[in-house]
């Protein structure tokens, strides 16, 4: 019999599936992993094109992704690869949680592009930069260099403002940079047919949009449709934008917050002007604070705080099927 979480095998039509290219850039494993997961310890059981190539679901994506955040974490492909999907995300979230502070920084593939990229920050190479997000995004993956690079860095950037050590040159220089690359994969329009949407945008005097860009980048290869509007936008403009693409979702990036009763209004009504059925995430380092603040006041109904795309792209994942 098979088991509840594997999708039956067929011949699909020849648009029908991802081939096995498009699941390991989406999921940063190699193909050989990819075959050896699904072939020794049956992973998924993938489609067949009538030319007999592999075909694999959103499903089959999503278990990978799944699968391959639980191998991150330290758990065996052997221990995990028959569990359901929804409890592969479950685990997903409670491993992410229980990460010790800094403990991005602790992989060495992290660290040994940190140190590669600030040196062309500090000297404001540009061209030096994007060759070095580049390669590593290549080397280890999207979901790896949104997940963990991305934030490490962006974090050693502030840390070396905050010292003195790099000037708003050097912080911009690295912001541009990094959006410039975690939006790319936006401009490319979903497998899906009918993607859900998402609109993604920093709050009214939030001009900080790294957050923001990383959460497109980790919609779009969740497959959703991804209305990016950038920094600095008001409540009502966002709820319009919403309501204009009749979005499934809304995703908020608050990094830092100069006036947080401002912040807190603009959220709380930027709630109230959504339909209710329309969730709002929310992520960057002040999020968890701002998501405390309307939860005291009663006012945190459909506002899901996020603490890492990772988890980000598991809530999403699931309000992708609530719908």
């Amino acid at each position: 019999m098979t088991a509840p979480h594997k999708v039956l095998a067929g011949i699909v039509g020849h648009a029908v599936g991802h081939p096995i290219a498009v699941v390991a850039a989406r999921t940063g494993l190699s193909r050989d992993v990819l075959r050896v997961w699904e072939r020794r310890y049956g992973a998924v059981e993938p489609m067949r094109s009538p030319g007999g190539q592999r075909r694999y679901s959103d499903e089959h994506v999503h278990r990978f992704q799944l699968l391959a955040a639980a191998t991150r974490h330290g758990r065996s492909i052997s221990a995990v690869a028959d569990l359901g999907t929804e409890a592969l995300a479950r685990m997903a979230v409670e491993d992410e949680a229980a990460l010790p502070d800094g403990a991005l920084v602790s992989d060495s593939a992290v660290i040994r592009n940190i140190d590669a990229a600030m040196e062309a920050i500090r000297a404001l190479d540009g061209a030096a930069l994007d060759a070095t997000l580049r390669r590593a995004s290549a080397r280890e993956g999207v979901p790896w260099f949104v997940d963990r690079l991305v934030p490490a860095l962006m974090r050693t950037v502030g840390d070396g403002w905050v010292a003195g050590r790099l000037t708003i040159a050097h912080e911009h220089l690295a912001s541009a940079a990094v959006i410039a690359l975690l939006l790319e994969p936006i401009r490319t329009p979903p497998a899906a047919s009918t993607p859900p949407r998402l609109v993604v945008a920093t709050p009214s005097t939030e001009r900080h949009a790294a957050g923001a860009a990383a959460s497109a980048a980790a919609a779009s290869m969740e497959g959703w449709a991804v209305v990016y509007l950038g920094p600095d936008v008001p409540c009502f403009d966002i709820s319009g934008a919403a309501a204009a693409t009749d979005a499934r979702a809304v995703a908020l990036s608050i990094v830092y917050v100069e006036d947080r009763a401002k912040v807190v209004a603009e959220v709380r009504a930027l709630r109230d002007q959504l339909q209710p059925k329309v969730p709002i995430f929310l992520g960057g380092a002040a999020g968890s604070g701002i998501a405390a603040d309307l939860r005291g006041d009663g006012r945190g109904r459909g506002i899901t705080l996020c603490e890492s795309t990772a988890q980000f792209r598991t809530k999403l994942a699931h309000a992708a099927l609530s719908r």
